[in-house]
Parts: C-alpha cells; structure tokens; sequence
C-alpha cells in the first residue's frame, strides 16, 4: 500500500562573485552566488513544501488527521464500487494521501533543524505506518482487488499499466500475511509495527558518536577529533587521516560493540525472519527479492585473508596509490568543479540528452526548513513544467552526514485531466560557501552529486498514470540503475570538460588533469568491488536463515570469506551499517545496478554521451515507466537482449577503459 522512497547537474548573465567577475548561467550562480532572500516578516508562511497545514510542528497531526480522513472515504468507496478501472484509481489515490504524509515526515524527521518539527515528524511516521500496516492485513480491501483480477471480463479492459498497478498492490497486500487467518494476520500487524520501532532504534544508534575518556588517548593525536570537556566524540573512521594511529584509534573506537544496539540488532533480524516465516517465504531475503530483477539470494564464497593490511588501511591508502600513480590531488581539482559550475554541467547534459532544463525558483516563506535550500523547477523544451527539486546540499550542524535522494510526492494523473507534479529532494554533505568562495567539490563530491541527480531525474521523468509506480517507486536493483549510470557521464571527458571551469578564472580544467582523473578511478577499482560484495554478501546472510551465533560471528566469517583483509578484534562494523534498515537483504542492488548501467553505457553511450536520439530511447524504455514494467524486462528492452548472469558479472569486471571514453 505505501511505498517509502529514500534511496544515495542559454542564456548567460554576468554575476560579481566573491570580488571577482566571473559569467555564469542563471543556474550556476544559483549555486555560486551569496544567496539574498526577500525581508519575510510581512510574508505569509505558507508551510514546509507549500502545504499550509505545515507552517509550524503542530501541522502534522492536522496532515495526519486529514489524510486519515481521506483514507476513510477511499477505503468505504474501494469496498462499495463494482470492480473496474475506478478501483485501481482509488487504491492509488489512497496510497497518495497517505505516502504525501509520510514521506515528507520521513524526510524531516532527520533534515529539520528545529528538534519540535523533528519530533512531530516522527510522531507522524509511525503513526501512518501503523494505519498503512493494518491497512495491508484488510481482507475487504484486499477483496476487492482480487475480484478485479479474477473476473476475466473486467480484466480484459484494463490497460497494462492498470493491469501492473492493481498486480503491485495485491503483492504488497500478500507479502503482509492478508492470506492467513484473523490471529496471524494481527500477529503480522504486530511485527511489521515492532519492526518499524527497531529500525528507527538501529538507524538512529547507527549514527551516534562514540565517545572515550581523553586520557584513553595519546595527547598527540587528540586534537584530530572533537572534545567534550575531559571526553573524546568519535564520529567516524577518520579514513582519510594520514596518520595511522588517528585511522586505527578511529577505527577501533567508533565500531568498538553497543551492547544495547547489538541486541536491538539481533530483535530486528529475529523479528524479520519470523515475519517472513509466518507469511511463507523461506526466509527474509526470499521474500524481500520477490519481485526485483535478482529474483531470489544466492551467494558463492570466495578469497582468503590477506594479513599485511588492516580495514582501517584500505581507504586511505587507495586514494594515496591513486594520487601518486596519476598525480592527482583532490584539492586541485576542488577549484574547477565549483558546486554552480557542476550545476551548469548537469543542466547542459539533461538539456541535450533529454530536452530537459533546470530554472532556479526563490523559496516563498516557511517554504524551505533551511536559508541554504536551493528550488529548481525542471522544465522540458515542449512538455513544459515536469516537478521541482529541492537542494538540500550543505553540511550543518545535526544534519546527517550522507547523500541520498527523498520522494516528497509521486507524479500521478488526478481527476480532470490534473497532473500532480513530483517533488524531490536531493540531500548532500558538501562544504558551504565562504564569503571569499563558492562551494568547491572534490572528485568524489561531484560524482555523487551527479549519482543524486540521477535519482532526481528518474523521478521527474517517471510520469506514470499511478504514483504508486512513479519515479523511483520500483524494484531497489532497478532504482539504482540511473544513478550508477550517471557515474559514467561524470567520468567521461567530454562531458566534464563542457563545465569544469576555474572558479576564479574561468580557465577550462585541463585534458590531462581529466585524462588522470578517469585514469585513476581503474586504480584499486578490484579492492573496491570486492569491498562491495562483502557488504552485499553479509546482508544476505543475516537475512537468511537464522544461525545460533552472533551478527559479530558471521561478520568475521563473511569478512574472511568476501573481503579479504582481517577482522579486527572487539570491534562491530555491523552496528554502522545503516543500510541495514532501509536495503535489508537488497544491498547487492548496488553491484547489479552497476553491472546494468555499464551495459547501458557501453552499449548507447560511450560513443556520443549527448546523443539525443538514445537519450529519447533510454527515457522512453527505462525512466518512464518507474516501477509501471517488470524491471527486467524494462532493461531487455533497452538493451535489445536479456542479460544473462555471465553478462552482469563481465559488466561489472571490465577494466573501466574499456567502457569510458580517454581522451
């Protein structure tokens, strides 16, 4: 019934920036210039995102209260009407009004400055999963669609799309145990409920600081992290240190095990698996893969540990090797990839693959939960208006330190003809302006601003009839296809040299310096693959059949087996592995989305990145549909062939010269 989306770039004027002049496109010093906005003591608030109701905290309840209200009518007019086209419609309907609530509460539970907008954001979110969770063990709701799907007659009506979306929401109601009888279906109720209080617990101690005695330290090193009277905070791995003492302390100190958390580890698995178990699937992953384009786990055990390294080592020694074999150093490139710059670059890309535009908007009142928001209005050449992004893009104070792309509201057809314009927002980690100069990106920042933007534009071009199927809302192993496949445009050379440009000069980055910039992305590309099937290999057997033994037990023998350098003692990684929640037993959709897109970009992209013709065919094929078409077959129809295990596995080992353009 609801489907949470969180998954994680002309016309010139001349803008004086930071004392010096320099030209950019309306877009780019959207993001370069200082920002002014208008006095709003006179304006009216017209609340987070432009819902009224949302102007102060106490507005939650009242979006929750009216969605409930919604909700009531919808459900009493899907068991009345006969069965046809107007049931889907309604069941999509009621899914909106309940998602439009509770995906904006999801995302300010964790973005909003103010604690009270955080707290009542919250409050909302389990509130509506609850209601969503009895909504799914409805056996008159659940009816109703069956009655659609098993009187031939009607279904020959229905167009595939309405077919696919009715199919969806009968699965969502099967997954949730609507098949058993009235005791097992309240005992499904109660677990999918208790799960949604473990994962906030998980999640929320997933990212809490670790904290030592400062005398646990050596003073040398002391001053690297952040002081709390007579305590150390440690609030990450430090990976990028060049001291090796500050990654081990790190390292060591901030994965150090949580009992509490341990436990609450172990009730989420324990929870998930009888979950599973009580609705007939072998085990949570089996049941989380349904429907997705891996179908069902599988795993095969590889490597042996290697002993002259330690975890701590990898990062940081991986970038070194690069810098030193392609002479590269992040801090020379930070001034060419300016954040309007990339911008600029993005909006060129878009507008010539896709006839497709960004246009800078100025927030009104109580619009935005930050001055440093940023509104863009996506615009196609013909179509006109398609949504709006909001670019959330710098670091502050209580805000999560990750990228990741949130679905405000779904694209779907209303009543009249109306179309309801999808809303977004991007989320990032990078550097805020200075007085003196504009945000500057490193390598690895502008990458995974363009991964972002990825995302975005599934979600603006997805316009599907229903929201439930809109954008993003589609298997996680499709979802992040677009987003890889924006990786590659990010390496390639003729794309980065149309907006890499001196912030302060506007000299264009050198073709050497992005020659040894694509260079260096094959460089430790196997260690970091490899990385990346541990992680995938890990969720699965946690989500897997139970084993009698500790998630820090099959943690070292998963570590063993996949990654090859060796656990260290007394510590949990697990507990930081926040993906957990969100990608339980999906994380592989990292490496097969990978593994898509390197066929996608090989195949329609490699030779001319700009060419409009195969941009019309990836969007009419891939992005339009959302989750409207079986992800595979959205991908054999791409591609002109069914990849086959062999293929995506190729994909994912060749050397990236073979699929990225060198100058």
């Amino acid at each position: 019934m609801l489907r949470r989306i969180r998954f994680d770039r002309p016309l010139k004027s001349s803008q004086i920036l930071f004392n010096r002049v320099t030209t950019w496109s309306p877009v780019g010093a959207a993001f370069n210039a200082p920002q002014h906005r208008r006095p709003e003591r006179l304006q009216k608030n017209v609340g987070l995102f432009g819902v009224p109701e949302l102007s102060s905290p106490a507005g939650f309840q009242v979006a929750r209260r009216e969605a409930l209200w919604e909700m009531e009518f919808l459900v009493k007019r899907v068991c009345t009407e006969p069965p046809g086209v107007g049931t889907v419609e309604a069941f999509d309907q009621l899914s909106d009004s309940l998602c439009k609530v509770a995906d904006l509460a999801d995302f300010i539970k964790i973005a909003h400055p103010d604690a009270a907008f955080r707290k009542s954001a919250e409050r909302t979110c389990v509130d509506v999963g609850t209601v969503v969770e009895k909504l799914n063990t409805n056996v008159e709701l659940y009816q109703s669609l069956k009655n659609l799907l098993d009187n031939k007659d009607v279904l020959a009506t229905l167009d595939p799309d309405t077919r696919r979306v009715a199919e969806l929401f009968v699965f969502d109601f099967e997954i949730s145990g609507i098949h058993l009888d009235e005791a097992k279906r309240r005992k499904a109720v109660s677990l999918n409920v208790k799960l949604l209080d473990l994962s906030h617990e998980f999640l929320h101690g997933s990212y809490l600081p670790s904290t030592v005695e400062k005398r646990s330290l050596p003073e040398h090193i002391r001053h690297c992290f952040s002081l709390d009277g007579n305590r150390i905070q440690i609030s990450g791995l430090h990976a990028d240190s060049p001291d090796e003492l500050v990654r081990e302390a790190a390292y060591r100190i901030f994965l150090y095990p949580n009992t509490d958390l341990l436990l609450c580890l172990d009730e989420l698995l324990a929870c998930r698996h009888e979950l599973a178990k009580l609705v007939g699937y072998e085990s949570f992953a089996h049941r989380a893969l349904k429907g997705t384009m891996a179908k069902t786990p599988g795993k095969q055990p590889c490597l042996s540990a290697l002993t002259d390294l330690m975890p701590w080592d990898h990062p940081y020694l991986s970038g070194v090797i690069r810098a030193e074999k392609c002479s590269i150093e992040p801090i020379q490139y930070s001034p060419y990839f300016s954040l309007g710059a990339c911008m600029e670059g993005l909006d060129m890309l878009f507008s010539q693959l896709l006839g497709v535009s960004f246009q800078a908007e100025e927030p009104q009142t109580g619009e935005v939960w930050s001055d440093e928001v940023r509104k863009l209005a996506v615009v196609h050449e013909t179509e006109g208006l398609l949504g709006y992004i909001y670019c959330d893009f710098f670091r502050r104070p209580n805000k999560p330190q990750q990228d990741c792309h949130f679905t405000i509201c779904g694209g779907w057809l209303k009543g009249g003809g109306r179309y309801q314009l999808p809303v977004v927002v991007l989320m990032l980690s990078l550097p805020p302006p200075t007085s003196r100069t504009p945000s500057l990106l490193t390598p690895c920042m502008m990458e995974n601003l363009f991964h972002e933007m990825g995302h975005a534009m599934h979600s603006m071009l997805g316009q599907t009839h229903y929201q439930h199927v809109s954008g993003t809302r589609c298997a996680t192993d499709f979802a992040e296809v677009p987003s890889v496949l924006m990786e590659f445009f990010a390496s390639d050379y003729r794309v980065v040299s149309q907006f890499a440009r001196h912030y302060e000069t506007g000299e264009p980055l050198p073709e050497s310096m992005v020659t040894r910039l694509c260079q260096s992305k094959r460089i430790c590309g196997a260690a970091d693959t490899q990385l990346q099937v541990f992680y995938a290999a890990l969720d699965q057997v946690y989500h897997g059949e139970p084993q009698n033994r500790t998630t820090t037990d099959i943690l070292k023998e998963m570590q063993g087996k996949f990654y090859g350098l060796p656990y260290v003692h007394n510590t949990a990684w697990q507990l930081r592995f926040s993906h957990l929640v969100g990608y339980g037993a999906k994380y592989y959709s990292y490496l097969m989305s990978r593994a898509v897109a390197s066929m996608v970009w090989r195949q329609c992209f490699l030779k001319d990145p700009f060419n409009r013709a195969m941009g019309e065919h990836y969007r009419r094929e891939m992005l339009a549909h959302g989750g409207g078409k079986e992800p595979m077959l959205m991908v054999t129809e791409m591609l002109q062939k069914t990849p086959t295990i062999e293929d995506l596995v190729e994909a994912l080992v060749l050397d990236p010269e073979d699929f990225t353009s060198s100058v």
